[in-house]
């Protein structure tokens, strides 16, 4: 929760009027679309798992896009956006989703990096000409002792449901909850005792 809201409240701080692209709909991901719609932006999510896309809009995302049904990811987003997003959050690592983000944004937008691989390759031409920012954040660049009290309160109220990415295993069920996890079966399993 604190990387992927936080990356959106501390970093990327979207309005009521800009449009946010998150590639990979995990916990990050899905956390990121939460908070986004908190401040009424617009959230375009892109992940391969149709039930995590189907999560995304249940947050409120306004589109879910499967990588392998569209041609080209850039430019379905830039269609649905109305010339691209301000904003994008990559959380997969993966240097030809780190294009697609960086062609998925408007001019002069910024993609927020949650985690890079050993490489990434973009292209540096499209980055200058269209005065995009490169922004590595780490663990949502939050101070956990004011941000986690910060996002208890978005609970409370109703913005932030957490418990739509929660599968509950008793801690019997280890072994299952990880392979749920490694599979992309569930978000966000947690294990419970007694």
């Amino acid at each position: 929760m604190q990387t992927g809201a936080g990356t959106v409240l501390n970093v990327l701080r979207p309005t009521a009027h800009s449009s946010l692209v998150v590639f990979g709909a995990g916990s990050v991901g899905l956390s990121a679309v939460m908070a986004a719609v908190a401040q009424g932006s617009s959230v375009v999510a892109v992940d391969p798992v149709a039930s995590r896309r189907a999560v995304a809009q249940d947050l409120g995302a306004i589109a879910a896009l499967d990588p392998a049904d569209v041609d080209d990811v850039a430019t379905a987003v830039r269609e649905i956006t109305r010339g691209g997003t301000h904003h994008a959050l990559d959380t997969t690592r993966r240097p030809a989703v780190i294009s697609q983000a960086i062609g998925s944004l408007r001019p002069r937008g910024t993609l927020a990096l949650v985690g890079i691989g050993k490489t990434a390759e973009f292209d540096i031409m499209t980055v200058m000409t269209k005065g995009i920012q490169l922004r590595g954040v780490i663990e949502g660049d939050a101070v956990p002792q004011r941000f986690i009290p910060h996002l208890i309160a978005l609970h409370a109220q109703g913005r932030l449901p957490v418990e739509k990415l929660i599968t509950r295993y008793p801690f019997s069920g280890i072994e299952a909850a990880a392979r749920a996890a490694a599979s992309g079966e569930v978000i966000k399993p947690v294990l419970t005792f007694g």
